[in-house]
């Protein structure tokens, strides 16, 4: 696992620095294909998913890799603990107008009786609650390394702690230890411009949190989730007319995101239901997505069951 994490954060640094350097590289703009969401890709999506895939392909720690950029999951050591689930570059609308985008990642533990065999897709398809690590990069004013370990001792509490990339020394210091998510937050995150595609409940919760609270909506799941982890307030991306199961893939960012909200006292719902007991049947499966502070997370499932 550490060998893994450190993979994984040598992975942020490479797409750290292709961000970084993207306005004179001719890595901006669209790739000229979609993915299997139907998504536009853009040129960094390509090169993010590349680098993650080729440097945890090197580890023989990782078993196998399933992205949101893939149609399906890439086989890599058979004889690999570990199966590695990742949105290469999330926010991508936001990338050609220099604004905080990032990298989600989640690490799941292959059946012990699967080991040395050949990966199947099932070994993906496992509920949230099983993740063994998870957690995200933030590419913005500084590059950030959020990881959310769940403790296998109820004795000991879950951690999330940040570590912040030192260009000039070229690696990631603890500069956030222990994070928590306070239980109450004075802003809320949710595109407002899909208002008139929501249920009737969504939309009267949306005019109380108008009294009395700031809206605040990046675009990038991984800087609004940022802000709402260290701040308080609540994120949401509901159902709507359109996607009826919700826009956010299960596996790559609904998952890890969640993980890291609970690991930090805050919650993390579908609206109905925790996301992390979800037991997810396909690959690129989505679910409604609610993040943030437990009480305000609590008041938009009464708000929106009742």
């Amino acid at each position: 696992m550490s060998l893994l994490l450190q993979q994984i954060s040598l992975c942020g640094k490479l797409i750290a620095s292709k961000v970084r350097a993207a306005g004179l590289s001719d890595v901006l703009g669209y790739a000229g294909s979609t993915n299997v969401h139907g998504d536009s890709v853009q040129k960094l999506d390509k090169i993010s998913d590349n680098i993650i895939l080729e440097t945890l392909g090197r580890t023989g720690v990782a078993a196998g890799y399933a992205s949101e950029e893939l149609d399906d999951f890439v086989p890599l050591n058979k004889n690999g603990q570990y199966l590695v689930v990742v949105d290469p570059l999330d926010g991508s609308s936001n990338i050609d107008v220099n604004v905080s985008i990032g990298t989600i990642f989640g690490i799941l533990a292959r059946p012990v009786n699967s080991v040395g065999s050949a990966v199947k897709k099932e070994e993906f398809l496992q509920p949230g609650k099983q993740l063994k690590c998870s957690g995200y990069v933030l590419y913005g004013t500084s590059t950030m390394l959020v990881v959310a370990t769940p403790s296998r001792f109820p004795e000991i509490n879950d951690v999330v702690n940040g570590f912040t990339w030192d260009p000039a020394v070229g690696e990631f210091f603890l500069s956030h230890e222990n994070i928590r998510c306070p239980i109450v937050g004075k802003t809320y995150s949710i595109n407002a411009a899909n208002e008139n595609k929501w249920s009737n409940n969504i939309k009267k919760w949306h005019n109380n949190m108008k009294d009395n609270n700031s809206l605040r909506y990046v675009g990038s799941m991984v800087a609004d989730a940022h802000r709402t982890l260290l701040k308080g307030g609540i994120f949401v991306y509901p159902e709507d007319t359109k996607n009826t199961n919700g826009k956010l893939r299960i596996l790559y960012e609904a998952n890890p995101m969640a993980q890291v909200f609970e690991c930090a006292g805050g919650s993390a719902s579908t609206g109905s239901k925790k996301i992390l007991n979800i037991e997810p049947t396909s690959l690129h499966e989505r679910t409604p997505v609610v993040l943030g502070s437990k009480s305000m997370v609590e008041d938009f499932e009464i708000a929106c069951v009742f």
